[in-house]
């Protein structure tokens, strides 16, 4: 699905017919200080199909401005998250290689009378800046002499000072009604280690300060962003203005889509706090919306991707149904996964009359809408397992289209049984179902149309392999009533694991192979599975659970 339009599409064809940029240039700037999710996957698939659709380019730079939350670990994971998307950036680039430049042009700023050296807490600045009704005042040191602000910049650069005992300030208006424009902050002091520049470096720039000047020296022609960065468009064009690096990017916002039962949690400080308190298995917890959790759900990048161009893009805030995603996904998978039986909630049935000892192999189809994908042997005796929810004692209801006693279902690619009697334990609960078979029903057989109750899967016994079933619901369900803190709106349901068994026919259970189990849903082997004890994660089910 590469057919996108959009506002942001038109400006650039626009801006293209009219020479106003010669060729198109995006970048994805993400911070290396967390996991990615799927709102960085939509900023990705942005910037890189746009600039696809005119044959332009995409650098992903890391905005690597503030060492005390940074980590080569988050480096590495999201250059291996764009890889498992699909995309492989123009250059790869690091904020921190700028470093040199970004202080020479606040020196430049200072030289021009457009910065200075304030020596105000980080609370005074704050009380300084005024309200949205009311103006900010000046600091004292606002009207400090170029000559000095030089000189205690140097000073801040060699180490002399401390943190928060002096920061670099743009030079503006105080009673400027965006406050963003009230003499932000260029330059902090942070006496912390780097993890590209080690201590070469103390003092770091302000994103508002460092962005449009990397995104200049880069040669950026539309700068994306989310609309929350709207307000901060005129700070950015008059640092690229007043510092004059030679080429003037574009800023352009688009709104943020939210996406129900997901949206809460993507946040980087709220994926932080549940891996932080124990509450999920990391940050791949299949549960989150981490495109690396994901992945080890079973999500193709396919199908997020086509998920996010179908959500289209506009100037507001957006939200989605979480249906929508799953759609795509089913969408991805109906004709790439191969269909076999599994039976997470097993129920033992004996065929009586089955030769005792007896093991046939049936050839069926691993997707019968996709050809190519071939045949597999399916064993069958005289022991199999069912689902339990597919036994009744008595049927409920007109509407029920599985086994009770004395009705016949048709097991898939099998025969014809009946339901003669059950066997229960101590407690009243059914343990064992006695059935008998018609040998003559084999499908493929004359008799394979005789209408039965219904048809359901089984997985032969003696050869069955035992597999755990992970169950996933949303972990924080969607309540805008509900005002209670993140962790205290846990769904303890989120993770369900079931027992049962998968079918022994040749299949290669592979970690990251993925399957549609019959009636059931679409699954994906996981990390942790290895042989003799097989793991699957269900990715969705059939049909959505919500409505």
């Amino acid at each position: 699905m590469n057919d996108i339009s959009n506002f942001i599409k038109t400006i650039m064809q626009s801006d293209l017919e009219s020479g106003k940029v010669k060729a198109i240039q995006t970048r994805f700037p993400p911070e290396p200080s967390a996991y990615l999710h799927l709102g960085h996957a939509r900023a990705i698939i942005t910037n890189f199909e746009l600039a696809k659709v005119f044959s332009g380019k995409t650098n992903l730079r890391f905005d690597d401005t503030n060492p005390t939350a940074e980590d080569s670990e988050f480096v590495e994971a999201i250059i291996e998250d764009i890889k498992w998307l699909g995309y492989e950036p123009d250059r790869i680039c690091f904020g921190s290689d700028y470093f040199e430049e970004t202080y020479q042009y606040a020196v430049k700023l200072i030289k021009k009378g457009l910065a200075y050296v304030d020596d105000l807490s980080a609370e005074e600045i704050s009380a300084y800046r005024g309200s949205l009704s009311d103006p900010g005042k000046p600091s004292p040191y606002r009207d400090r002499s170029v000559e000095e602000n030089l000189r205690l910049f140097t000073e801040m650069r060699a180490g002399k000072y401390e943190e928060g005992e002096k920061v670099l300030r743009a030079k503006i208006d105080m009673a400027h009604p965006n406050m963003n424009m009230r003499d932000p902050i260029l330059y902090r002091i942070i006496k912390a280690p780097h993890h590209r520049q080690g201590n070469k470096w103390v003092i770091y720039p302000m994103y508002d300060f460092a962005h449009p000047l990397q995104d200049a020296i880069e040669g950026i022609t539309h700068s994306l962003c989310s609309i929350e960065f709207e307000n901060h468009r005129i700070l950015y064009d008059w640092v690229v203005d007043n510092c004059e690096p030679g080429h003037k990017p574009q800023q352009i916002e688009f709104g943020r889509l939210n996406i129900t039962n997901m949206s809460a949690l993507m946040s980087k400080r709220y994926l932080k706090r549940l891996v932080a308190a124990g509450i999920v298995d990391g940050f791949d917890d299949p549960r989150l919306p981490t495109l690396v959790g994901m992945k080890r759900r079973g999500y193709t990048p396919e199908a997020i991707k086509n998920f996010i161009l179908a959500s289209g893009l506009s100037r507001i805030n957006s939200t989605v149904s979480s249906e929508m995603l799953e759609h795509f996904m089913r969408e991805d998978l109906k004709l790439k996964a191969k269909r076999i039986m599994a039976v997470p909630n097993p129920l033992k049935v004996v065929l009586t009359n089955y030769p005792e000892g007896k093991i046939e192999y049936l050839t069926v189809p691993n997707n019968v809408e996709a050809e190519e994908l071939g045949f597999r042997h399916v064993p069958f005796s005289k022991y199999l397992y069912i689902d339990r929810d597919d036994f009744c004692l008595t049927k409920p209801n007109k509407h029920y289209k599985r086994l009770a006693l004395g009705l016949e279902v048709r097991l898939f690619h099998a025969y014809v049984i009946k339901a003669e009697e059950a066997v229960f334990d101590d407690e009243g609960n059914v343990i064992e179902v006695h059935c008998t078979y018609d040998p003559e029903t084999r499908s493929g057989s004359e008799l394979s149309t005789r209408k039965v109750n219904g048809i359901i899967h089984y997985v032969e016994a003696t050869t069955a392999l035992p597999a755990r079933f992970n169950i996933f619901e949303p972990l924080v369900i969607d309540n805008p009533e509900d005002k209670r803190d993140l962790l205290e709106r846990i769904n303890p349901d989120s993770w369900i694991v079931k027992n049962g068994y998968v079918e022994n026919a040749g299949i290669d259970y592979a970690t990251s192979e993925r399957f549609q189990f019959i009636r059931d849903g679409y699954y994906v082997v996981d990390k942790d599975s290895k042989p003799g004890d097989l793991v699957f994660n269900q990715i969705v089910p059939l049909k959505s659970k919500f409505r």
